[in-house]
């Protein structure tokens, strides 16, 4: 799959106008479905839009996607399994990519269901901190600037 054709180059939100999420496990699996397939078509800013504040505040949009862009990801299709709450605010969602199982972090925020990088995943983090270069070395891309 061409990683380029497919990625979001747009910069700014896919649309002006939020509409609510439904606050239902359901409404959440379905947004977790979609939100891991764009992120396996390396449709970037989709991804983006769907990150909470917190998450928002390590990169900018732009950058996220150039990130991609520039050094593709390829992690294969997930399958959504699960959702459960917890009494921190958060829900789990369960999903696994060619059998390895794993946790994304969801809450819902202002009539939104909004994505955690923070708690999903912190080595992701630590990477979207570092400029672009060491980026671009450390997830082994060749075309480092």
């Amino acid at each position: 799959m061409s990683s380029c054709a497919a990625t979001d180059f747009s910069t700014s939100t896919h649309s002006s106008k939020t509409v609510s999420d439904p606050e239902t496990r359901q409404a959440l699996l379905q947004i977790a479905v979609r939100f891991n397939a764009n992120y396996s078509a390396n449709r970037d800013g989709l991804v983006y839009d769907r990150w909470d504040s917190s998450s928002r505040a390590i990169i900018s949009r732009a950058e996220y996607v150039r990130r991609h862009v520039e050094c593709p990801t390829a992690p294969g299709r997930a399958i959504v399994e699960g959702a459960t709450s917890s009494t921190d605010r958060y829900w789990r969602v369960r999903y696994s990519i060619s059998g390895i199982q794993l946790v994304d972090f969801w809450h819902y925020v202002n009539g939104q269901w909004r994505f955690s990088l923070v708690r999903s995943n912190p080595n992701a983090v630590r990477l979207y901190e570092l400029p672009f270069s060491a980026y671009a070395t450390a997830v082994g891309c060749a075309r480092s600037r």
